[in-house]
């Protein structure tokens, strides 16, 4: 493969790393690099987005979710109970294991099981769903998904600070879901139902992840610092399962950096930092919802972070938006590429669902917000 084939690949697969790359490279022409880029970065989110990143692929390899997954699933009786029981997985596992690692684990289980009871006319509102759901869960914990790590560090917001601004739009979104999946058809299920695949994972072997989580959650919340409990989950995993540190989105966490480069840089040109903060001061819901519709919500926050000191609004903002245009929550990128793998010819019936769905979800999301605000 050329060297412009390679490149070329590389921005297909990870299209906001190159232009967050290309972005600081333009803005280190404008500002030499010197000392001061050392304090750009938030090393503290960016130390608990790896360490969390290697804890969950831990659990995943562990099939811990999947089982938990066929185990509720067993349970139901219709197809209406099916399909609330897969969205009220997406919605609260991605509290704790993110958005996206959501997606990735129950989505194409989703396709498989409806392809076994033979409902795969149905599945495309399903999977619409469980996005949205995963979205918007993921919303009501600070590790839910990278926006809310890094605000949440970035802004030393409260727990209450951070719950007054997400909550109330997580269990409004629950609500609406819940709505749109109880008004579907029902109908009874076949005899086939998942199964328990070999034994499940000793407590021996879950503890180590366990622990983990246990101190990532001790810096999340400020009780200690990042730099032991980043040394200890690395020395852990290299001990446990060295295999787990090619799990990690490298990419993401590159992102981060350039993007603090960016932002940095733009705060030390004067005519560019005084044009974002009017631009952006007072009107952070729209400009946190408009801008993630374009960029996506996780380079939307850093870059409107630096320009604002309402970040409690900031975080509504860029949560919200993650709803809408099939880019606003890079996560969604998973579910559309899941199944057009599956069903080729109906990435046309996907895209209309899936923007219908999420318009509706964030206009009245929005309207709630605005109200509330």
């Amino acid at each position: 493969m050329t060297l412009l084939n390679q490149v070329k690949t590389l921005f297909q697969r990870e299209t906001v790393f190159c232009v967050s790359l290309v972005l600081a490279v333009l803005s280190a022409l404008a500002v030499r690099p010197d000392a001061a880029y050392l304090s750009y970065p938030d090393y503290r989110t960016l130390a608990l987005l790896f360490c969390l990143m290697l804890i969950v692929a831990g659990f995943r390899s562990l099939g811990v979710f999947e089982r938990l997954g066929r185990a509720l699933l067993r349970r139901a009786g219709s197809l209406r109970e099916l399909s609330i029981a897969l969205v009220l997985l997406c919605f609260f596992c991605s509290m704790v294991i993110t958005n996206d690692v959501t997606l990735i684990t129950f989505v194409p289980f989703t396709l498989l099981v409806f392809r076994m009871i033979r409902r795969e006319g149905r599945v495309l509102t399903l999977v619409v769903l469980e996005t949205i759901a995963a979205n918007l869960g993921s919303m009501a914990t600070p590790i839910g998904n990278p926006q809310n790590l890094y605000l949440y560090s970035a802004a030393g917001l409260t727990m209450a600070q951070f719950a007054r601004a997400v909550l109330p739009y997580a269990g409004l979104s629950l609500v609406l879901l819940l709505a749109v999946l109880l008004l579907q058809r029902d109908e009874p299920l076949g005899e086939e139902r998942p199964e328990e695949e070999g034994e499940a994972a000793p407590l021996s072997a879950l503890a180590p992840y366990l622990l983990l989580l246990a101190l990532c959650l001790l810096v999340v919340f400020r009780v200690v610092g990042f730099v032991p409990v980043l040394l200890c989950v690395a020395a852990v995993v290299l001990a446990v399962n060295r295999r787990l540190f090619r799990s990690v989105d490298y990419f993401l966490l590159l992102t981060f950096l350039c993007f603090f480069i960016f932002i940095g840089n733009l705060k030390r040109i004067p005519a560019l930092n005084d044009l974002l903060l009017s631009l952006v001061g007072g009107h952070e819901l729209l400009a946190g919802i408009l801008a993630s519709q374009v960029i996506s919500n996780v380079p939307a926050a850093i870059l409107l972070s630096g320009f604002t000191q309402n970040f409690a609004a900031l975080l509504t903002a860029v949560n919200l938006g993650g709803l809408g245009t099939l880019v606003a929550s890079l996560a969604s990128l998973i579910t559309f590429k899941f199944y057009a793998a599956q069903y080729p010819g109906r990435r046309g019936a996907f895209l209309r669902s899936f923007t219908l769905w999420n318009a509706a979800f964030l206009l009245l999301l929005t309207a709630a917000a605005l109200l509330l605000g």
